[in-house]
């Protein structure tokens, strides 16, 4: 299953501000942005946060899809009529 069959954009960005939310408060950079909940985010901020979470799901999707194990060239392991050493 790949990142973006996983979760929706929108829930990534509401998972963000929600844990946005604790950690300004444990490192005492509270904002009214982080102090918000997501219902009361302004819209276009959810909207900021929701296409930023479209742009890393796109960046991870294509970051599996390159490190995706290749399939091995093709080897043959049968001599060619004749070549074949023979012996106990």
């Amino acid at each position: 299953m790949s990142v973006d069959q996983a979760f929706s954009a929108e829930e990534l960005a509401q998972l963000f501000h929600q844990y946005r939310r604790i950690l300004a408060n444990c490192f005492g950079c509270e904002t009214p942005e982080t102090e918000a909940s997501w219902e009361d985010t302004r819209p276009k901020e959810r909207k900021v946060m929701v296409a930023t979470m479209r742009l890393v799901i796109s960046d991870l999707a294509a970051k599996m899809k390159d490190s995706a194990p290749r399939p091995a060239a093709r080897t043959n392991y049968f001599a060619k009529p004749g070549e074949a050493e023979w012996g106990c």
